[in-house]
């Protein structure tokens, strides 16, 4: 994806009339802690500022050890949810096998 204005590439989510942006690499980093961890893994859905379950894939998307050093959203207040919008990107790519309901993630390929 090009740059727009010298802006790093992103992934914006359209839910109703609300929009959120996520820095685009964190598809692949996501990937490829997925591909290290091979087990199952709780998505953690929240909210930012919300507590999130440990170990889980939202735990480790606002985590200053992960690869962009903390948040991977772009927009202040909404920076959370990167679990929920962004995994599923992952499965539509063929990247992971998932059950939604269980709320559960795991690296597939």
């Amino acid at each position: 994806m090009a740059r727009r204005n010298g802006e790093a590439p992103k992934l914006v989510v359209q839910v109703g009339t609300t929009k959120l942006a996520y820095q685009l690499r964190g598809i692949d980093d996501l990937h490829a802690m997925l591909k290290k961890h091979t087990d199952w893994m709780p998505l953690g859905n929240a909210d930012e500022g919300k507590p999130v379950t440990a170990g889980s894939v939202e735990a480790w998307a606002r985590d200053a050890s992960n690869p962009v050093g903390g948040y991977y959203g772009l927009r202040k207040g909404y920076r959370g949810r990167f679990a929920n919008y962004v995994s599923p990107v992952l499965e539509l790519l063929g990247w992971r096998n998932s059950s939604m309901g269980r709320g559960t993630t795991a690296f597939a390929r």
